[in-house]
């Protein structure tokens, strides 16, 4: 009974990672309807947005902190009724102001997704059980960003724009509901319910080594995948000739690709273990095979076709899958069960500062050269995490 309930939390952590990715997404696909009932400058827009990073930024640690204190259910579950009341206010908002309130809302609550999924994976799944279990809770955010601009347009042109947000912000308090019904303490052993009061204090997470190791491999690394999703398909579009209807039709493969790898690469390592080779280098061999694969990313600059530059993207973005799932997944066989939420939500946060320093940069190099060395650039990033990943981290074991 107790693995049925684990899977059944498993599937509610995919769902929850799912709605976090197409909740954020429902502003991008209705803010022109929005600009144009409430006169919102494309400056306004962009403080919008940026209200959002800064709340989304600082809440990965914050959250990570809490959800180490309070336990996977309750923080997660709170996460989810933040990010799912903000999200129906963006329904019912009147101005600029309150959106931008709205949306610094939106990202404090939706900052201690990830980290809460990573606490309640450990929570449930042991170590030879873990890997899979992270792709899959972390595989509902690439699903949701597939599932996002379809559904969103049905729903805008059916219903009009506001019930975008009010209907996605509905499911999300059904499943808190159903989040909070579940009798975790019946089904959790006794040393899992003891991890719900961190005995390790920030100030030693800190001054570990190991954390400033992953914190500095997500500062690198991060920046790629938001350029990936924020201005892929502007290059799609200015140097690859493709229509936007085209673009709709084509750029969810790749994020397909994402969360069938984040699932696949959690199971190979999984399989791994359970064969007998050591989390040590069942981990790292599938994310050396991850940062191998995105050297594929300097050739979608120099491909002929937009069909064989989709084709790298969607490897590129499956090799992150891999990546990403066993990077999350390292962290709670290195940090277990006193501070893999506080970790994650340090990482996070860095990933997403590093992103908002970087971004300008992007432009600036798009205006005065092309998208080249940007391409180079996400081909080179993950070899080089993976080198500081082994030389800092020479072996992944607990250390708590």
């Amino acid at each position: 009974m107790k693995n049925k309930i684990a899977w059944l939390v498993l599937v509610l952590v995919f769902i929850a990672t799912g709605l976090n990715f197409l909740d954020r997404q429902v502003l991008s696909m209705t803010i022109i309807k929005i600009q144009e009932e409430f006169h919102i400058t494309d400056v306004q827009y962009g403080w919008i947005n940026t209200s959002f990073l800064v709340s989304y930024a600082l809440m990965f640690t914050i959250g990570g902190r809490i959800i180490d204190t309070v336990g996977g259910k309750i923080g997660l579950g709170l996460a989810v009724l933040i990010w799912s009341i903000a999200c129906f206010l963006h329904g019912v908002m009147q101005n600029f102001y309150q959106l931008i309130a709205f949306r610094f809302l939106l990202g404090f609550g939706e900052g201690g997704c990830f980290p809460g999924a990573a606490k309640v994976v450990y929570e449930w799944f042991d170590e030879k059980k873990r890997g899979m279990a992270n792709g899959i809770a972390i595989g509902g955010s690439a699903i949701g960003a597939v599932l996002a601009p379809p559904l969103t347009i049905y729903v805008a042109s059916s219903f009009g724009w506001r019930a975008s947000f009010i209907i996605p912000a509905i499911v999300g308090m059904i499943w808190v509901v159903g989040w909070f019904l579940i009798p975790w303490k019946r089904y959790i052993g006794t040393q899992r319910e003891k991890i719900v009061s961190p005995s390790v204090s920030f100030a030693s997470i800190l001054k570990n080594k190991y954390l400033w190791v992953f914190v500095s491999i997500r500062f690198l690394l991060d920046p790629v995948l938001y350029f990936l999703m924020f201005w892929v398909p502007k290059y799609l579009s200015e140097y690859r000739g493709m229509s936007f209807e085209r673009i709709g039709d084509l750029f969810w493969i790749p994020f397909l690709a994402l969360g069938i790898s984040n699932i696949f690469g959690g199971w190979i390592s999984d399989k791994l273990i359970q064969r007998g080779i050591s989390i040590n280098k069942a981990r790292k061999w599938v994310m050396g095979i991850a940062a191998g694969l995105t050297l594929c990313a300097p050739f979608i600059a120099f491909v002929g076709s937009y069909q064989l530059a989709i084709a790298l993207l969607t490897l590129l973005l499956f090799a992150h899958g891999f990546w990403i799932t066993n990077y999350i997944t390292a962290i709670s066989d290195i940090f277990g069960s006193k501070a893999t939420s506080t970790v994650v939500g340090l990482s996070g946060t860095a990933g997403a500062l590093s992103s908002l320093l970087i971004n300008p940069f992007i432009g600036e190099i798009v205006t005065r050269y092309s998208y080249t060395p940007l391409w180079v650039t996400a081909g080179l990033m993950y070899p080089l995490g993976f080198l500081l990943f082994l030389v800092f981290i020479p072996r992944i074991k607990a250390l708590f």
